[in-house]
């Protein structure tokens, strides 16, 4: 089992807690990121939003690309998952900027395909939003533009989105074929794309047993595809303590959610604009891309076991959320991945 955890570009994960200790700027990102490579983590994902759908819109939000290429700049090991959104992004021009931050970091860029769902935030950035599945639509044409120029020059391309004429990409990326990339979704119309196109599903939190449905489906699409085996990653907030009064007072804290808050217009929005497999409560709301449910909270033995769980299921890593991010992190290397290790 590999171990991530997602960047804190929104200033934190808690939608109840205004400070979380962890502010949305260069310094705290950058200490972060060279600390957790310290501390055994294997890669990092970096969310692009333009606003902040956490702490709500008047809040800081880093821009995903220019602090994933100054990350690359200042650590060594750490995998790099970019978060990019077709549409927000030009594919050549953005073929061409992954390309260069490949380099910066070694080989060590990966992207995570989002086809967007925040409907006000594109049109306060000037971007046309369409509906679910045009996204896709749309997301699938990136994806060959980007994918072809990263492999090949002088290709062209025409079709209901985009068109390139005999384009060159110079220099390609590192990584070959091709950087790896990764989709999340759960609608019929994301996981046939993400099948076909992508080699890791991001799933957002839930318990292995429903992962595993997940993961057993994506698998059989690529072996009818005729396509080589997928990464799988699941998102989970974690809470280690040492007693069960500590864990469930920690759970109070974070879950005590009020609907008037900052971010509940993002929130509904959100649901307006994703296709989901369950319903989402209020309490899921709480934290960030539903990372409770994934129930890796308790002492370490007890979130040592359901890390258990998820890999015999198939998870090849977790993306970890937690708060204050720097502290929690260092808690549950010493308590869960060090242990692990041994």
């Amino acid at each position: 089992m590999k171990f991530g955890y997602w960047m804190p570009v929104f200033g934190g994960w808690l939608r109840n807690v205004e400070d979380e200790q962890m502010t949305a700027d260069w310094s705290y990102v950058k200490r972060l990121a060279q600390r957790s490579e310290d501390l055994g983590y294997d890669l990092t994902l970096i969310a692009e939003l333009n606003l902040n759908d956490i702490k709500g819109e008047e809040a800081p939000s880093l821009d995903a690309w220019s602090t994933a290429a100054a990350i690359a700049a200042v650590t060594e090991r750490i995998e790099l998952m970019v978060a990019v959104r077709p549409t927000f992004h030009s594919p050549a021009l953005l073929a061409k900027q992954a390309a260069n931050i490949d380099h910066i970091s070694g080989g060590r860029l990966t992207l995570n395909v989002v086809s967007s769902w925040w409907q006000d935030e594109a049109k306060k950035y000037g971007v046309h939003f369409e509906q679910h599945d045009d996204r896709y639509a749309r997301t699938a044409e990136w994806l060959h533009i980007v994918d072809n120029l990263w492999k090949q020059d002088h290709f062209s391309f025409t079709g209901k989105y985009y068109r390139v004429e005999d384009s060159i990409l110079q220099p390609k990326p590192l990584s070959k074929p091709r950087p790896f990339l990764y989709a999340g979704g759960e609608s019929e119309t994301a996981k046939e794309l993400i099948a076909t196109q992508c080699d890791g599903y991001v799933m957002h939190g839930d318990e292995p047993e429903a992962i595993g449905r997940r993961i057993n489906d994506l698998r059989a699409r690529r072996e009818r595809l005729g396509l080589p085996p997928m990464k799988f990653g699941v998102a989970a907030y974690a809470i280690v303590r040492n007693s069960d009064q500590a864990v469930r007072a920690e759970i109070a804290r974070i879950t005590d959610v009020k609907s008037y808050g900052a971010g509940y217009k993002n929130y509904q929005q959100w649901l307006a604009g994703t296709q989901l497999e369950k319903q989402v409560s209020l309490e899921d709301y709480s934290v960030s891309n539903r990372g409770l449910r994934s129930g890796l909270v308790g002492t370490p033995d007890q979130v040592a076991e359901r890390v258990a769980a998820f890999e015999a299921v198939g998870v090849d890593f977790l993306l970890l959320q937690c708060s204050p991010q720097l502290e929690e992190m260092e808690r549950f290397s010493e308590a869960v991945i060090q242990v692990l290790a041994k």
